[in-house]
């Protein structure tokens, strides 16, 4: 087997479309089928198969996947040591929800960058810290941040950076002293998607408490959400570094919650069985330390 085809098959497997594969290639789509199939004959079982209109990886095709990448970047090590170049070069593959993108990663991105130039991050939105895990599962993600509490993780390694505060917030227009948690069972709950944590662990906490709100408004943005806080158009459940600036400037009001969950933090994980790039290794080392000195 040869690295064009590595190469050819891992894009494949992460994007399930040949079409789309030969033009992030430049190659023609017989030519994408043609080292697939050279690749499925000499491992001698098919990697790919299609249920309808759907292309999904076989179970061989999904073991295959981990070992292509292997091969793959230690080919590149091999070349970048024979080539004797000291600067660290690949692509890592970041998944991140919208508020660690805006409030957490920027200054690791800066300094990572600034050490590392040769190296290109690619980021993909995790809406949530389920849908996360699953791209880190299948290989998608070399390496994700996660807002949890501590659980479990089978097949993941999960580090715990820093336990995050959640502030319950609502428009300055609203008079505290008149307000109680009784209360949200007759306002609109502004809430994340679907899978997040947070959000889980609100919903959990006021059906605990005997409160089933029932107008509920669901948004994929964070900054969407604090927007329609501001306006007045319901409360919300946010990470204090959300909502930080927001308070310190008067532009919200934060309403007291004494919840007794299990606490959040954000983690950073990625699959154990994951080929340890000096990039990815690097990145690793330089969030452990940016977030210790927070």
């Amino acid at each position: 087997m040869e690295i064009k085809q590595l190469i050819t098959f891992k894009l494949a497997a992460e994007n399930l479309n040949f079409t789309q594969t030969a033009k992030i290639l430049n190659f023609a789509q017989s030519s994408v089928t043609a080292q697939i199939k050279a690749l499925e004959d000499e491992i001698g079982k098919p990697l790919f198969e299609r249920l309808g209109k759907r292309l999904v990886l076989t179970n061989a095709g999904y073991q295959f996947k981990t070992y292509a990448e292997k091969m793959i970047n230690l080919s590149e090590e091999a070349i970048t040591a024979t080539n004797g170049e000291e600067e660290l070069s690949g692509i890592l593959t970041i998944g991140a929800q919208e508020s660690q993108c805006t409030y957490r990663l920027p200054p690791i991105l800066k300094e990572f960058k600034a050490a590392f130039p040769k190296v290109k991050l690619v980021f993909k939105p995790a809406h949530s810290d389920e849908m996360a895990r699953k791209q880190l599962m299948e290989g998608l993600l070399d390496v994700a941040f996660i807002m949890d509490t501590r659980k479990p993780e089978g097949s993941l390694s999960v580090e715990q950076l820093i336990k995050e505060e959640l502030k319950l917030v609502i428009t300055p227009n609203q008079p505290k002293s008149a307000f109680s948690i009784d209360n949200l069972k007759h306002e609109t709950l502004l809430l994340t998607e679907v899978g997040c944590s947070y959000r889980n662990m609100f919903e959990e906490s006021l059906n605990s408490l005997g409160i089933y709100p029932l107008d509920k408004i669901e948004f994929s943005s964070i900054e969407a959400i604090k927007q329609c806080v501001i306006a007045g158009l319901g409360v919300a459940l946010l990470p204090e570094m959300v909502v930080k600036k927001e308070l310190e400037e008067g532009r919200m009001k934060e309403l007291p919650w004494n919840d007794s969950s299990s606490p959040l933090y954000t983690q950073i994980a990625w699959h154990k069985d994951k080929w340890m790039t000096p990039p990815l290794d690097e990145f690793i080392n330089l969030t452990r330390k940016m977030f210790l000195s927070v």
